[in-house]
């Protein structure tokens, strides 16, 4: 079973991507891992980075895919967003947090996107 869950997520991603690259946004790295947990996809859309994260599901019995952003991961993700923008001189750069949300019910998943889903957790140094 777990690798039947981790090739849905390969697969949810991958669907991501396509579909933030026809939006416009450029993909500049996937799976960036930190100590401090793991970003799905990072992307520049109109000069903002985006840091995305993405989740799936196969039904709405435990809700909406995005729902699944607890603020727990919200701070992982947070914390792992400023280790990339410290290692890559990019703090001054605009930035924001997106969830891509994939509910596949059928063949083609149902995706939306939620720009700026959560802010900067700021209740911690790293």
């Amino acid at each position: 079973m777990p690798g039947k869950n981790i090739e849905f997520g390969k697969q949810a991603e991958s669907a991501a991507v396509k579909f933030l690259k026809i939006r416009g946004y450029k993909i500049i790295r996937r799976n960036y891992k930190t100590k401090f947990g793991e970003i799905d996809i990072i992307a520049e859309d109109k000069g903002v980075i985006c840091f995305v994260e993405v989740k799936a599901r196969h039904s709405r019995l435990f809700g909406e895919p995005y729902e699944a952003v607890s603020a727990l991961k919200q701070r992982q993700i947070s914390k792992a967003a400023i280790c990339y923008l410290k290692e890559n001189n990019l703090l001054e750069r605009p930035a924001r947090f997106d969830i891509v949300s994939l509910l596949y019910l059928g063949d083609l998943p149902e995706i939306d996107l939620i720009k700026d889903a959560f802010d900067l957790n700021s209740g911690f140094t790293i």
